[in-house]
């Protein structure tokens, strides 16, 4: 029996579950993957240790992590890939015995899904909105795309300013300013997730000539999605990201390839 998990506060619509169980049934695998939700067990980032240390004892193969542990975790761990060494922050812990070695698959998933729905987006001043940890992901993806000219901008400055020192690239103080000019534009804050409903920006700074990409999925169209379809963007759903992230994570609990147009379609077939 394979085991794994995810830790994080308010988890319990995560997909991850049906995903990985659904993979590995098809592949004819045992893997049980449990929800450790900090919310549920009334803690914080200060029981993440505690967490951690009965995951390894227990026997699990590996833990993805996710807000507000994906930076708590990291002086727990022996090891960090580069993506992961290079974004600031861990959402996929593999357990090797008791060693720790801590990846990065959102920015990697987010790759994965712009490869597959937007092949040709043109990267030429690409827009980040939001430069948290999901910000960071993507923005040290999209440059490695080869994108040639990354603005980002954040309700807190201070925070882009950071950002875009480490990955070498700019901030506007607007996002009315970053998108003068941009070719696509990619969310990365909360805003339009279910318990954060509400669009991110006016939705008149939409335009045909826009591409769009949402990393929220819960729900899966946006109020930014819906606007934008109505400005006659193209969009890549937020759904796109999270396949990416489970095909990716599946091969690093499991040491085998998952079948992606599965995973997409079970992914689809979960609900809106």
């Amino acid at each position: 029996m394979i085991r794994c998990g995810l830790i994080g506060a308010g988890i319990q619509r995560s997909r991850a579950p049906a995903l990985q169980e659904g993979e590995a049934r098809a592949q004819v695998l045992e893997l049980q993957y449990k929800l450790i939700d900090l919310d549920v067990l009334g803690v914080g980032n200060e029981a993440l240790p505690q967490l951690v240390e009965r995951a390894v004892r227990e026997g699990y193969r590996g833990l993805n992590i996710t807000y507000p542990c994906k930076q708590a975790v990291l002086p727990l761990l022996h090891s960090l890939f580069a993506e992961a060494r290079a974004i600031g922050a861990v959402n996929l812990v593999v357990i090797e015995g008791e060693k720790l070695i801590g990846h990065n698959t959102d920015g990697p998933g987010w790759a994965w899904g712009l490869r597959r729905v937007l092949p040709d987006a043109d990267l030429s001043r690409v827009v980040l909105l939001g430069a948290g940890g999901a910000g960071a992901a993507v923005a040290h993806a999209v440059l490695g795309l080869g994108a040639k000219d990354l603005v980002v901008v954040d309700i807190d400055p201070e925070r882009a300013a950071q950002l875009a020192q480490r990955m070498k690239c700019r901030t506007e103080r607007s996002i009315e300013a970053a998108l003068e000019g941009a070719t696509g534009l990619i969310h990365a804050t909360p805003t339009g997730m279910a318990k954060m409903p509400g669009l991110p920006l006016p939705e008149k700074l939409l335009r045909r000539d826009l591409w769009v990409s949402e990393v929220v999925y819960v729900p899966l169209e946006t109020e930014l999605l819906k606007a934008a379809k109505r400005a006659g963007c193209r969009v890549m759903d937020g759904g796109h990201m999270n396949v990416g992230q489970a095909v990716l994570g599946f091969k690093l609990f499991t040491g085998r390839d998952a079948n992606p147009a599965r995973m997409e379609k079970h992914f689809r077939s979960l609900g809106r």
